[in-house]
């Protein structure tokens, strides 16, 4: 049974890594981004598309690989109720719901920052520009 178990766990292990593995960090460079050399600018509509990437697929696709191996766990650490091994399987779990957390309070925050950074760009071109207006009011009155 344990060799089934072993096997069983790993690969529930294994589908919940894959479905919440994302790259957050870039994007590959057929895209235009990555590898370097691109230009730092997106498009506001860009920012959008990946916080709403984030919202309605990484977010919810990472809770639910985190309950489905929650209830594997649960299951597991009941069968091996009395033994050693129930004991380490409840402090890998408790070990992963904590790294679940860290992982979704990232994928909030990099959420917020897209959607705020274009907001950023556009309070900083305004004050930028409310900075040289009075430039161009002293030529005026110059008669520049």
């Amino acid at each position: 049974m344990s060799g089934d178990f072993a096997q069983e766990w790993g690969g529930e292990r294994a589908r919940a890594a894959d479905q919440a593995a994302m790259r957050l960090n870039g994007v590959p460079a057929a895209d235009g981004g990555g590898g370097g050399g691109g230009t730092f600018a997106s498009t506001p509509a860009q920012k959008r598309s990946a916080a709403n990437t984030i919202e309605t697929e990484l977010e919810p696709n990472t809770k639910t690989a985190t309950e489905h191996a929650d209830e594997s766990t649960s299951t597991a650490v009941k069968g091996f109720d009395g033994w050693d091994a129930a004991l380490g399987l409840k402090k890998v779990a408790d070990t992963w719901d904590q790294q679940v957390k860290v992982l979704i309070g990232r994928l909030g925050s990099e959420k917020g920052s897209l959607r705020g950074a274009s907001g950023l760009f556009v309070q900083n071109d305004l004050g930028t520009g409310d900075g040289f207006r009075p430039l161009g009011t002293q030529s005026k009155l110059n008669g520049l």
